[in-house]
């Protein structure tokens, strides 16, 4: 059985839009070009110089995606992972590459959405990375609102585990799709206190700044420490584990519930989905852990 979604045109047109979403049993497999099919900001502009370009995305995630007995990070010491990719093609990445005086080795990442550095992002808090790959770092409000239908949950993506990826509201009991929508709280907080202030740290209090400025406090919101919960939606009535983009921090999930897939991993000099030989999209043997 095959099933194809085509949005945009019939082929790779450099800066048009084109997504093919098709399921081949086990896998539901996304190819795409990554332009978005919604207006996006200026870009280059004066925080971020770089202009959109086209790119070979071509990316799989099972189809019953099982959760594991660990979360794994987007952003691991060994393992870098785009986080998942929307419905138009667009890729979700929470991460960004500045840190604490330029320095990657002093684990003080800037964080893109608190305001405390500007980072050049559009009204669907997205940018364009140095290689033209235009991403999201938080909600896609010109992708939620062309998606919306009525009063109902929006599925915006999926993730690279395979589970959905749903706008920020869900409903107020996730066993019960007759309750009402309201704003998905994440469950993360600002530390108290000050950072550490030796030679390689900021100093000063957290603030939200840096990554690790925040933690998470179970129960605090109404997600997990992944950004999801389990419970029923329009594409999935008989419930399935399922991210939230928030508002708020982490905004894009940093965490998997599931094992993503290795077509996910970010490479050197490109935002991941690898490509094989002459520019033709081609994956990478299946991850140990999908079935």
């Amino acid at each position: 059985m095959l099933f194809l979604l085509l949005l945009g045109l019939t082929s790779f047109a450099a800066n048009q839009p084109k997504v093919e979403i098709s399921v081949q049993p086990p896998y539901r497999m996304v190819r795409s070009n990554g332009i978005a099919d919604h207006q996006t900001g200026q870009f280059p502009n004066r925080r971020n110089p770089h202009q959109i370009s086209a790119q070979a995305y071509h990316f799989r995630m099972p189809l019953t995606p099982q959760e594991t007995n660990h979360k794994t990070p987007t952003k691991g010491k060994r393992k870098k992972y785009i986080f998942g990719v929307a419905l138009n093609g667009v890729v979700f990445d929470p991460s960004t590459a500045e840190y604490w005086k330029r320095n990657p080795r002093s684990g003080w990442n800037y964080e893109a959405l608190t305001g405390r550095m500007d980072l050049g992002l559009d009204s669907s808090q997205a940018h364009v990375q140095p290689n033209g790959a235009y991403h999201y770092h938080g909600i896609p409000r010109s992708l939620v609102e062309k998606l919306k239908k009525s009063e109902s949950m929006v599925l915006i993506g999926y993730a690279a585990d395979g589970f959905p990826i749903y706008s920020e509201y869900g409903h107020r009991d996730p066993r019960d799709p007759s309750s009402p929508l309201i704003k998905m709280r994440s469950s993360y907080q600002v530390k108290k206190g000050s950072r550490p202030s030796g030679p390689n740290d900021p100093g000063g209090s957290y603030d939200g700044s840096f990554t690790k400025d925040w933690e998470y406090v179970g129960n605090l919101g109404d997600l997990d420490e992944c950004n999801g919960r389990f419970g029923m939606t329009p594409e999935y009535p008989q419930g399935t584990y399922h991210y939230y983009i928030t508002d708020t921090f982490p905004y894009v999930p940093r965490y998997f519930k599931g094992a993503p897939d290795n077509s996910f991993l970010k490479q050197r000099g490109n935002h991941g989905g690898r490509s094989g030989p002459g520019g033709i999209p081609s994956f990478p043997p299946p991850h140990h852990h999908q079935r």
